[in-house]
């Protein structure tokens, strides 16, 4: 069965601010019965505020429209990403004063508040679940669509099972993939951008110069084999599905600790960049904006906004020199990482999560 999946096109008929992505998404909002899954309840919106010198995250005036509904449908909402995050929200303008709500860390100040939750796949025989997101009564799953370099693309399922959990978790799903290392120290330059882009500080060299990963520490982000000039360092990626599957269903565990019709997720399709935010830099869009898709239907949002993003419209030049798109046919993010996107999405449907089949609805 089909599910409904609400869409406001980026794209401007008319020069009037009423025809304008901003307009369409509040009448988008209006069009929601927000009012029965949210009135008296406490809602996390969770977003992904970005870092250091990224500017392509949501703009604070959708996360501010989006909280003022949700005020007017009854809510008491407050924002909420990485325990760590909290400065670089306030740098690109999430602060109290500016989106209406107040922003807290997902999982207390030191990342140890959370609930654990049996998964039993594979290496991953549970999560942690932030304390602040089971604590809530409800969730606007506010996402930015974008690729990634292990799943092929970051979009609402991505924002759960990467954003709602511990930092030690992300590891553990992330290790999923595989954990084997190599460093070629002929090819290796020593100019240290592996090390530079790690956000775990799991990289270090020796006196002799040797490539060290700190396991403890690492996050299995595949930052440092994506960001080397010159290809030095290698992790095996056999694993693939089974970080995908693994992501699907910790976003499960993190769902299913809320009552029915209390989540709604939100995916904005502008700044379509190959990086996830968590980089802390943007580079430019790979296709022109595409707008908004809301629905209660997570497989659906994520196979919409997966089919939405084509590679007939990529923008010539966008992708940094480093990242060579495959010749084969296949969707844009598979073309540039290799890596079925919808591999998530597939598996997020086997397991009940929602519906790939879906209407889509636009907003005029």
């Amino acid at each position: 069965m089909a599910s409904e999946v609400h869409f406001a096109s980026a794209h401007v008929k008319q020069l009037s601010a009423d025809d304008t992505l901003p307009a369409k998404f509040g009448r988008m909002l209006d069009k929601m019965d927000l009012k029965s899954m949210f009135d008296e309840k406490r809602v996390a919106v969770k977003m992904h505020v970005g870092g250091h010198l990224g500017y392509t995250t949501i703009h604070p005036l959708f996360a501010r429209l989006l909280i003022s509904r949700l005020k007017d449908a009854g809510a008491e909402p407050f924002c909420t990403d990485g325990s760590f995050s909290m400065s670089a929200a306030k740098a690109r303008g999430y602060t109290e004063d500016v989106i209406g709500a107040p922003i807290i860390p997902v999982g207390g100040v030191a990342d140890k508040y959370y609930v654990e939750k049996e998964i039993g796949y594979r290496s991953l025989e549970k999560i942690q679940v932030a304390g602040n997101i089971a604590d809530a009564d409800a969730m606007v799953v506010f996402s930015h669509g974008k690729g990634h370099g292990h799943c092929g693309f970051g979009g609402a399922i991505k924002n759960i099972a990467m954003g709602c959990v511990s930092v030690e978790t992300r590891g553990w799903i992330h290790a999923l993939m595989d954990t084997e290392f190599s460093w070629d120290k002929e090819t290796c330059r020593h100019c240290y951008i592996c090390q530079e882009n790690c956000p775990g500080g799991a990289i270090s060299f020796n006196d002799e110069g040797e490539f060290n990963v700190f396991l403890h520490h690492c996050r299995y982000c595949m930052h440092c084999v994506t960001s080397c000039p010159e290809h030095a360092i290698e992790i095996r990626e056999e694993g693939i599905r089974y970080f995908q599957e693994g992501m699907a269903r910790a976003t499960k565990a993190v769902l299913d600790t809320f009552e029915p019709n209390r989540i709604v997720y939100i995916t904005l399709l502008t700044n379509i960049t190959p990086l996830c935010d968590c980089w802390g830099f943007s580079t430019p869009s790979l296709v022109p904006d595409i707008g908004i898709m809301a629905s209660d239907d997570i497989v659906s949002i994520e196979q919409a906004s997966l089919d939405s993003i084509k590679h007939e419209n990529y923008i010539e030049g966008a992708l940094p020199d480093q990242i060579k798109m495959a010749e084969e046919e296949g969707h844009l993010f598979w073309k540039i990482w290799r890596k079925d996107p919808y591999l998530q999405v597939e598996t997020a449907a086997e397991i009940g999560l929602g519906s790939r089949e879906y209407e889509l609805e636009e907003i005029e």
